[in-house]
């Protein structure tokens, strides 16, 4: 089992595909939380902002303006997918429901941030 999370990036324009790393996210997703989830999501859209412009200095993470896909992985699993104007991320598979993968995302993307308050 590998000892953190891959995520595998492809910028537009580009011919190949990148993978990165994100060790700050549990590799068992039974044990996922909505801040792991949250955590995994600004994790996939910052290794797309490192590998489109791996100089800049990295923006405040948002969780707007993009498009999220949970799909089934034909050998099990769920894969997810982040689908921005600059490029896609993609993770897993996942050894997680499809259904509920989605529901925590859901919630993910639709509350703030533990301690931030949206006026």
């Amino acid at each position: 089992m590998a000892k953190e999370v891959e995520v595998d990036v492809w910028i537009r324009g580009t011919n190949h595909a990148t993978t990165h790393g994100i060790p700050s996210v549990p590799v068992d997703p039974r044990v996922w939380t909505e801040a792991n989830v949250r955590e995994l999501l600004s994790e996939m859209l910052l290794a797309l902002q490192r590998e489109k412009s791996p100089e800049a200095e990295l923006p405040p993470i948002t969780l707007r303006g993009f498009n999220w896909v949970v799909s089934p992985y034909e050998k099990g699993g769920v894969l997810l997918h982040l689908e921005l104007q600059a490029g896609t991320a993609s993770a897993g598979p996942f050894a997680i429901d499809e259904e509920r993968l989605t529901g925590m995302i859901e919630r993910v993307m639709t509350s703030p941030p533990a301690g931030l308050s949206i006026h």
